[in-house]
């Protein structure tokens, strides 16, 4: 599965989360670095990418429009870098049961 991040993330994920993840973007190598959230939607829609982001406005667009794509939402989220590294580590199973399901279109993880 591929993940693309949000801004509101590090660039460094995609690099430190390779080995679980290959294949993965930052919005910022997608050309797409302060992007409306909708061109952000349709590029992962149509590379076939799952956005990770702590912003609740892909959580309120995955609830109204469904997948694909879909979206891994890190809720009440003040995040480091390794804090989610290790979250979307842990969550691996969890995450890849998620992107395999055409039925589901939204995960939230909450930090603990």
């Amino acid at each position: 599965m591929r993940l693309l991040f949000d801004e509101n993330l590090s660039r460094k994920l995609v690099a430190h989360l390779g080995d679980l993840y290959p294949g993965s973007l930052h919005v910022a190598a997608a050309g797409l670095l302060e992007s409306p959230d909708a061109a952000v939607w349709d590029y992962a829609k149509a590379k076939g990418f799952a956005i990770v982001s702590a912003d609740s406005d892909f959580f309120e667009i995955a609830t109204t429009l469904g997948p694909p794509p879909k979206v891994i939402w890190l809720r009440r989220w003040t995040y480091r870098t390794r804090d989610v590294e290790a979250l979307l580590r842990r969550e691996a199973i969890r995450i890849a049961e998620f992107t395999g399901d055409p039925e589901l279109g939204l995960l939230v993880l909450d930090k603990e």
